[in-house]
């Protein structure tokens, strides 16, 4: 733990001017970012008594070993520069305002020469243009669905459109006219186009003008006695009404808006948004997040509409689209709020900048807007409430098991990062490593890492204690090679740092814990790589699967945890979490290779043209389905090769009796355990109980 006084700045140094903050630990790593207007009244609160400042500040503060600052020259630009800083940096220390799931959206891709529409789940990109969020996916494909009769636009991948271009022939929604079938020429680009922009118009909220203008040719082709299109129009009126039933007015005047409101508590704080387009509620999202300091509710929103507004419009530069309906969609012309921070003009331009025109930031006092965002204040409360009955205990359950290890393994500070490897290869083929990274007790999946076992290549054999060490030595090479490469690494980048870049090396810093899967020989292998490299701020243990034994090398007997430990069942998750990884890689794998045998020895086919095979279709069933002249259309592939590949793959199906549309059986995980190592050992061996070769995972 650090005293926050051996990196105060001295005094008079820090100015006064607004400007953003980045607190950085001893490896270099930005843990903290923040913005202040007085830079030098933010950060001295920070050097005050750490007895005054809230658990999770003091916690910041102590854990820090730098602070640095950059002077901006207006408060819009310290905003924008602190978003830009906590998307690039992820410090641990800033409340991340991240969806509980992933909220799909309808997504219509109107930076392709033939526009679609498709459910869609992620960042935000140029040229596409996003109508939602929705709560199922199911009620996108039903709105799609009802639309589609009205506005036939296409709704097929990029692969199902390229085989029926090939074929000259639509698919079974362009029989039915749901679609238009641009596929086959049946319409222009140019009229296809404007069908979907009339669907973006219908979703946007422009639907009183549609209604009329169907009803009115409705009317014309009745008094023309054309009974079969009146009939036609009649159901598409129909299709439009049922589809605006879905969805229900809130607000009578049309209002765009967003009405967010946040309930909490000393711990954790519940955030709801409302999404109401055109006056009806389009979408609804929802966060429990974790309370970072003692924050006003003022600056708790700050926070949040900068990250959600920034990502909602995080739109890829590469693309050269007119971003306004993307924009216009994302950012509405009026969000409403609980509190109005002291920045709120600052933060009422940066909106207007990310729309396009003018949004406004306020408080609803009275009237139809202050009843719906007490209806949000209510779904907020209830979802905190819910969350407390879902997880409680588990924020103290996670502080508890950091604190167990700590105790338990006789470590100098709790292990705030914990990371793990686990091997796994069928009968010592295809090995492989998986490496995952717990922090704060959560998995930190962006730093998750996988390996391909290079010694064991052609071997025939796995050794899994020579595996773990070969992957411990890979993995501590880079963090040596790095502090090696720069000892006099300047304050502003420090080891963590890459100087060039000024991003994070996210392996540049070690771990406090490496947990290795297995036992007694597995944890030794481990610590004498650490030992070989002159690592020695890392603790090494290793769990053993039989008796879940906890190995740390030089003692001779494991520590055994409680059954009911926190500390067990963390260590638990992070091994359960390594074999997943693993397994789903070492599965890949093992699937490319077996597609590329069977098209091994074919004439003028070499191993780029069978990992071009490979990468376009995705497996050997789906090759075994492709036809002669979808095989040719591989970028390398001529047509004689294709002839080749065809007349391989029907010589495999004739001489292993295989039927060219079914699937190789799944491998089944269940796992019988045996022990075969000296008793006391802590080693163990897992045998797949399977119709497969044995796929193991050493421990």
């Amino acid at each position: 733990m650090a005293d926050p006084t051996t990196y105060r700045p001295a005094a008079g140094t820090i100015p006064t001017d607004p400007g953003v903050y980045k607190f950085r630990d001893q490896h270099g790593r930005v843990i903290y970012v923040g913005k202040a207007k007085n830079l030098r009244s933010r950060l001295t609160s920070y050097f005050a008594d750490i007895a005054g400042l809230h658990p999770r500040t003091r916690q910041m503060v102590t854990t820090a070993a730098q602070v640095e600052w950059t002077v901006v020259g207006t408060e819009v630009e310290a905003l924008q520069l602190e978003y830009n800083w906590i998307k690039e940096f992820d410090p641990r220390f800033n409340v991340r305002y991240r969806d509980d799931k992933t909220y799909p959206v309808l997504a219509v891709t109107l930076n392709e020469e033939y526009p679609r529409l498709f459910v869609y789940r992620g960042p935000r990109r140029r040229g596409v243009r996003y109508f939602g969020p929705y709560s199922h996916a199911w009620a996108i494909r039903e709105t799609v669905d009802l639309l589609t009769r009205v506005f036939p636009a296409r709704t097929c991948s990029a692969g199902v459109f390229k085989r029926h271009r090939q074929i000259d022939r639509p698919c079974l929604l362009g029989y039915i006219d749901k679609c238009s079938a641009p596929c086959v020429g049946r319409v222009s680009a140019e009229r296809h186009r404007e069908i979907v922009e009339d669907f973006c118009d219908f979703l946007a909220g422009r639907t009183d003008q549609m209604i009329r203008n169907l009803e009115r040719e409705m009317t014309q082709a009745a008094e023309e006695l054309d009974f079969e299109r009146a009939a036609r129009l009649r159901d598409d009126v129909g299709a439009m009404r049922r589809a605006m039933e879905k969805q229900a007015v809130v607000l009578g005047d049309g209002t765009d808006a967003d009405v967010v409101a946040m309930v909490g508590d000393e711990l954790e704080v519940a955030v709801q948004v409302f999404h109401v387009r055109d006056g009806r509620v389009r979408g609804q999202r929802g966060w429990v997040v974790e309370r970072s300091d003692d924050r006003s509710i003022g600056e708790q929103v700050t926070a949040f509409v900068t990250q959600f507004y920034g990502t909602e419009v995080d739109l890829d530069a590469s693309v050269e689209i007119d971003p306004n309906h993307v924009r216009s969609e994302s950012v509405p012309r009026e969000v409403l709020v609980p509190e109005l921070p002291d920045d709120h003009e600052d933060l009422q331009q940066w909106l207007s900048e990310l729309r396009g025109s003018r949004v406004t930031l306020r408080v609803p006092q009275r009237g139809d807007k202050k009843a719906l965002f007490d209806t949000v204040a209510r779904n907020a409360s209830e979802a905190l409430a819910q969350h407390k009955l879902r997880r409680a205990g588990d924020l103290t359950s996670r502080s508890a098991a950091l604190t167990e290890l700590q105790e338990s393994l006789g470590l100098d500070q709790a292990p705030l990062r914990i990371e793990c490897i686990d091997i796994s290869h069928v009968q010592g083929t295809d090995v492989v490593a998986s490496l995952v990274v717990f922090e704060d007790g959560l998995p930190r999946k962006s730093d998750y890492r996988h390996y391909s076992i290079r010694y064991a290549a052609g071997q025939g054999r796995s050794d899994d204690v020579a595996s773990i060490a070969e992957v411990t030595r890979r993995r501590f090479m880079r963090h040596s090679a790095d502090r090696a490469a720069d000892p006099e690494a300047q304050p502003e980048s420090g080891p963590g740092v890459d100087p060039k870049t000024g991003r994070p090396r996210r392996f540049a810093y070690p771990p406090n814990l490496f947990v290795v899967d297995g036992g007694a020989p597995q944890a030794h292998a481990a610590a004498a790589v650490l030992d070989e490299l002159g690592v020695t701020d890392v603790a090494v243990i290793g769990l053993a699967k039989r008796l879940e034994e906890v190995w740390i090398p030089g003692d001779d007997e494991p520590v055994i945890l409680p059954r009911t430990s926190e500390a067990l069942f963390l260590l638990q998750r992070v091994r359960d979490e390594a074999h997943r990884f693993a397994i789903t890689f070492h599965r890949s794998k093992r699937s490319k290779r077996m597609t590329e045998s069977v098209l091994d020895g074919v004439p003028g086919l070499g191993r780029t043209r069978r990992s071009a095979l490979v990468t376009h279709f995705g497996s050997v069933a789906r090759l075994r389905e492709a036809s002669l002249e979808d095989i040719s259309q591989v970028p390398g592939i001529g047509l004689a090769t294709a002839r080749a590949v065809r007349a391989a793959l029907s010589e495999d199906d004739r001489t292993t009796d295989r039927p060219r549309t079914t699937e190789a059986p799944a491998t089944r995980d269940t796992h019988a355990t045996a022990a075969t190592t000296p008793a006391g050992s802590g080693a163990t061996t897992s045998t797949a109980i399977t119709d497969r070769p044995e796929e193991h995972t050493g421990d």
